[in-house]
């Protein structure tokens, strides 16, 4: 039974909250002629999964993660054109601490049946986002096996918050409490919600505020979970702001990746790279401690020159974005192992000119990135750096002699240009007695050879377990 007054979101004048909640009353009226409370009530158990547990876990070094299944949005439109349940959950499993399904049909292209497709491929709890305002919704999200409903205190007055949140609370559910600005966060604190999620986006108008986390976070209760939800694209904006929460709900940014196990990755471990990778072991390795990139060299100086059949055993082995280093070496030989081997990328580590950077544009597949090694000679530390439109990202790694790459030395790093940082990744002697400063560059990503090696080419399980850790929680 609906108690509380939704007639304001009638105006002709409703923003776009206004409108999905008045639909949602329509599709609510709609919903109990077709399927009667009456007829499942009875068939409700209640869940036995903690949706406050899991989610507790979460600390302000290693959040949470509440990853989320959308297919659309009213601000993106349709996100995911092949909305494959089965696929998207195989992922998020490996993954997640809670998933989040939106059910509601008008606006997100959600389903209620979608809930237990989803429970039923994964162990964590799984979440019914929608836009609850009614007793019968709380019951229909626990008949589809719902673990945790989502309240929203833009939607439902106090009264009504207590009425669903206990109904959920009876059901074993959990709540996740959002609220939108400070007058919504009294609220939920005096409600003594347990987990409060912090929505950056503006429900009125859509607009996207990460401020908003970093503004109100710190005025919420320390015995209370704190989500920050909406706008989360990259790992650089979980890094700025895990310090103030201990979870993240994420869902348009990896629902609009082709890739979406390397987005989950991307965002969760960020984009790091180990290089000089020379056997299959080594590779799985790297991406079972959080790697996203595998470097293969064939620039046939380095010590960790490997053949094309070396490299087509390793990039069977583990699914590492791959990238593969060259130096001064012909344009025919460089494109012919981008299609044998489907590399992601092309790093080039000698003296190419930009008119060969141009031309190898030209005949790489349009996914295919270029990065380009930038030299910092150690016995002089000065940086001759200038961007390239044809070059997509920046190793800066340590010159020694005549020697590029693969040195095991560091440079200054204060050489680093602040405004390209988000393009570059920073090489150089990192291992884990630096790593933490090396992070702390806020570069785009690190990347690391021989501080995790035994031996020039062989990577050590144990510094790669090592350095990862270390990565992960700064």
């Amino acid at each position: 039974m609906i108690t509380q007054d939704f007639s304001q979101t009638m105006q002709s004048t409703a923003t776009v909250l206004q409108k999905i909640v008045a639909d949602k009353l329509l599709w609510v009226e709609q919903q109990q002629k077709k399927f009667p409370l009456s007829q499942f009530k009875d068939q409700i158990e209640s869940s036995d999964r903690d949706f406050y547990h899991a989610l507790a876990q979460g600390t302000h070094q290693v959040p949470a993660f509440i990853l989320e299944c959308k297919k659309a949005s009213p601000s993106k439109g349709l996100i995911r054109q092949e909305f494959d349940l089965e696929g998207i959950a195989g992922v998020y499993r490996h993954y997640a601490s809670a998933i989040s399904v939106l059910t509601d049909e008008k606006y997100f292209q959600g389903n209620f049946a979608y809930l237990p497709k989803v429970r039923q491929l994964v162990h964590q709890p799984v979440l019914c986002k929608d836009f609850m305002i009614s007793e019968y919704q709380v019951y229909l999200a626990r008949y589809y096996q719902a673990d945790a409903i989502l309240l929203m205190l833009s939607v439902v007055d106090d009264n009504t918050y207590r009425i669903l949140a206990d109904l959920a609370h009876s059901l074993g559910m959990g709540v996740l409490t959002e609220t939108s600005n400070e007058a919504e966060l009294q609220r939920a604190i005096s409600l003594n919600a347990k987990v409060i999620g912090i929505n950056n986006r503006n429900l009125h108008d859509l607009s996207v505020d990460l401020q908003r986390t970093l503004h109100l976070a710190p005025k919420i209760p320390e015995d209370r979970i704190i989500i920050s939800e909406s706008g989360i694209y990259t790992h650089q904006q979980v890094q700025q702001l895990k310090p103030y929460v201990n979870a993240f709900l994420i869902g348009s940014s990896l629902m609009g990746s082709k890739d979406l196990n390397s987005a989950v990755r991307a965002i969760i471990y960020g984009e790091n790279k180990v290089c000089g990778l020379t056997r299959p072991q080594d590779a799985q390795q790297a991406y079972q401690c959080g790697a996203l990139y595998g470097g293969l060299i064939f620039a046939e100086r380095s010590p960790r020159c490997i053949s094309l059949r070396q490299a087509q055993e390793i990039t069977t082995a583990a699914p590492l974005r791959y990238v593969g280093v060259f130096q001064n070496q012909e344009l025919e030989l460089i494109t012919k192992l981008v299609q044998q081997l489907s590399l992601f990328a092309v790093q080039l580590h000698g003296d190419e000119s930009t008119d060969f950077i141009q031309e190898l544009r030209q005949q790489l597949p349009k996914d295919c990135e270029i990065w380009r090694a930038v030299s910092i000679d150690t016995s002089t530390e000065q940086l001759q750096f200038q961007s390239d439109e044809n070059v997509d990202r920046y190793v800066f790694d340590a010159k020694v002699k005549t020697q590029q790459g693969g040195t095991g030395k560091t440079f200054d790093w204060a050489l680093l240009p602040e405004e390209y940082k988000h393009k570059i990744m920073l090489a150089g002697g990192l291992n884990a007695e630096n790593i933490e400063n090396a992070i702390a560059q806020r570069c785009l990503g690190v990347d690391i050879n021989s501080g995790v090696e035994s031996q020039a080419g062989i990577k050590d399980a144990t510094k790669l377990q090592t350095i990862f850790a270390k990565i992960i929680k700064n």
